[in-house]
């Protein structure tokens, strides 16, 4: 896939299926879809040039994991923030052509160093490829890091995602 950015209803239509074809990975659906858009993807940049995703959510206080975490100290639940670097991390792996469905392997090192507030106005995540297997297994690692208002907040090495063409045995 060539195209560069994407926008919401596009990440919705991924979500439905309608990207990358029967079988293959899907963004999930909303509550748990943690972009509103990817602004730029491409598979030659990054920190290690070997592929780059900048993407962004838009806070409001209605998000609905304010009203149940915590209640009078609304606060977006950190594993969120996470699950989003393994979500883009499994799109770029859908985008550079690679087959079957996204599952999330792990990860080598979290840090949480901040919140992120009803109060915020947008959430950006940067991630940058590390290496991408192309074989049988098709799988990526990533860095990433979630911003909110420009300042870093969370940081994740050795994020890892692979493409599986059967789950049944996951």
């Amino acid at each position: 896939m060539t195209q560069a950015s994407f926008t919401r209803q596009d990440l919705l239509d991924c979500a439905e299926g309608k990207m990358f074809g029967p079988g293959n990975s899907q963004l999930p659906a909303p509550n748990m879809l943690m972009m509103d858009r990817i602004v730029t993807i491409n598979d030659d940049g990054g920190e290690f040039g070997k592929g780059y995703i900048h993407a962004e959510l838009d806070i409001n206080p209605d998000l609905w994991f304010f009203g149940c975490h915590f209640k009078g100290d609304p606060v977006m639940p950190g594993c969120l923030g996470l699950d989003a670097m393994w979500q883009l991390t499994g799109f770029f792996l859908a985008w550079a052509g690679g087959p079957g469905r996204g599952r999330a392997l792990g990860v080598g090192e979290v840090k949480f160093t901040g919140q992120i507030l009803p109060t915020a106005k947008k959430v950006t995540y940067h991630i940058d490829m590390k290496r991408v297997i192309k074989r049988k297994l098709f799988m990526g690692m990533a860095d990433g890091r979630v911003e909110v208002d420009g300042r870093t907040i969370y940081t994740a090495k050795d994020l890892k995602v692979g493409l599986f063409t059967d789950t049944s045995t996951f």
